[in-house]
């Protein structure tokens, strides 16, 4: 009875989602196609990436006598299949929380359930990011959706060509206001689009984030694509069908770091509900390897969006094959260290180890 619960309740989910209806179709843009994905959205077995290892770089052809070589493009890193790999994406910071990018492979320590591991794979170079925009457009938002939404705009436009973004906002109902698409004007005018009115459904439209990541990452098996959710809420969860402990589990399992933004009111009295929406983003940003925000005025906004914008371009990606070589799918913790004074890693908190 309680397997015939959870799947009524996710299938009432997945029902509830409405995509908005497809635009016309639009010149391809110079980054990967944002359309294509596989119907459906299975959540992954476990969490360990699949088989990886650097690409080898092929020496281009020497140019004909008297002809300049032509100078040659930066090349982003590759992952092939080979091996399984951990792949973890680590921001580095100091004391005053500004982001150290100058670091090399050999100032990071690995480990893994407190075992040391041989980091095999390390790029500085940013590679594309699928990008999952979540934002609260319950009642209670009436006020603030303006602000909000130029904020999001702002995020929105510092795509680069080869990132994709998606655009998802939720009240009792989610709704894809806009798919992936690497056309950052198209995710500005579906971000206008939003209209305040209804509850809250934030397990929900976390839950649907995670499923449409995962539609990326399966039809691009072996490209490196970060994948992240930025949400904005302003409240705790009112009307989801899928609990808590399920969606912080699905999101464990993925590779996706989730960055949320919890807008508290100023000289609000403290409630058990709001603790409970505090603490929920807070697991959802700890557990991923992402960072939660708490400001009291809705004018912090456009500065909060920036600094994930600044993180997000300013990562390492690292990947190691574990010496653990059971195939238990228990959970690993995972801890990531530099060799330099004063700096601070953050990654995800740990994957769940392959099975049989």
């Amino acid at each position: 009875m309680l397997c015939l619960a959870v799947c009524l309740a996710h299938w009432q989910v997945l029902a509830q989602t409405k995509s908005a209806p497809a635009p016309p179709p639009s010149p391809p843009a110079s980054g990967p196609p944002a359309s294509g994905m596989p119907p459906s959205a299975t959540p992954p077995a476990q969490a360990t990436p699949s088989a990886r290892s650097p690409d080898a770089q092929t020496p281009p052809a020497p140019a004909p006598p008297g002809q300049e070589q032509p100078p040659q493009q930066p090349t982003r890193p590759t992952i092939r299949s080979g091996v399984e790999l951990v792949s973890l994406n680590v921001t580095v910071t100091n004391p005053e929380q500004s982001f150290i990018t100058d670091l090399d492979r050999g100032d990071f320590q690995v480990f893994e359930d407190g075992v040391r591991q041989e980091i095999t794979f390390f790029s500085r170079v940013q590679s594309p990011i699928a990008l999952s925009l979540l934002i609260d457009t319950s009642a209670s938002m009436d006020d603030k959706l303006g602000t909000a939404q130029e904020a999001a705009i702002g995020f929105a436009k510092r795509m680069r060509p080869e990132d994709l973004g998606q655009l998802i906002d939720f009240d009792n109902r989610v709704t894809i206001l806009q798919q992936f698409t690497a056309d950052s004007e198209a995710l500005s005018r579906a971000i206008r689009q939003t209209a305040a009115n209804g509850s809250t459904s934030l397990f929900n439209a976390v839950y649907i984030a995670l499923k449409e990541l995962k539609k990326v990452k399966t039809a691009a098996q072996d490209e490196i694509r970060r994948q992240a959710i930025v949400v904005l809420s302003d409240g705790e969860d009112t009307s989801s069908l899928v609990p808590f402990e399920e969606v912080l589990e699905l999101a464990k399992r993925s590779d996706v770091a989730i960055y949320t933004i919890g807008i508290r009111e100023k000289n609000a009295p403290a409630t058990r509900g709001f603790n409970e929406a505090d603490f929920v983003l807070r697991q959802f940003a700890q557990e991923t390897g992402g960072r939660a925000f708490f400001p009291t005025s809705i004018a912090e906004l456009p500065a909060l969006y920036n600094l994930i914008g600044d993180e997000l371009t300013s990562q390492y990606t690292l990947a190691y094959a574990s010496r653990n070589p059971r195939r238990d799918g228990q959970w690993r913790r995972v801890v990531v260290r530099t060799g330099r004074p004063n700096t601070i890693a953050r990654t995800k908190q740990g994957y769940y180890g392959p099975t049989e």
